[in-house]
């Protein structure tokens, strides 16, 4: 199990592998649902919201929907965190907040007008393709 410490606000090694195994226990359940076009930016130093921000995209909001059902059950039963979602009922936009990684659940053409990854790169590296 994963603790529900905040990693980077404390320095702590071990609370930073706790964000760590987090940040990948949400890549690989997004990979498991076949969540399309995955990236991860990093907002360690940049912000203080959250240590990573996972953008995804679901086919439809059926798709949405069911990947952000499973990963916030996931994210409860390995990591033991409470998760806030918002957005479930529409399923065109769905943010999980997770603490130490915020995760934001798209469908295509709701994915590609608000553009997050743009915003979020702060011009001085692009978001980075998230491989487990």
């Amino acid at each position: 199990m994963i603790s529900a410490t905040k990693g980077a606000a404390n320095g702590d090694a071990s609370a930073n592998d706790n964000v760590d195994a987090l940040h990948a226990l949400i890549l690989h359940q997004l990979d498991e649902d076949q969540a399309q076009e995955t990236i991860s930016i990093p907002l360690a130093g940049k912000s203080s919201i959250a240590d990573h921000m996972v953008i995804a995209s679901g086919r439809s909001t059926r798709h949405v929907s069911a990947i952000a059902d499973k990963l916030a059950q996931r994210i409860k039963q390995e990591a033991g965190r409470q998760v806030r979602v918002e957005g479930l009922p529409n399923a065109d936009w769905v943010l999980i907040d997770a603490g130490d990684v915020i995760v934001h659940l798209f469908r295509p053409e709701v994915r590609s007008f608000y553009n997050l990854e743009r915003m979020w790169s702060f011009g001085d590296a692009p978001p980075v393709a998230a491989v487990n």
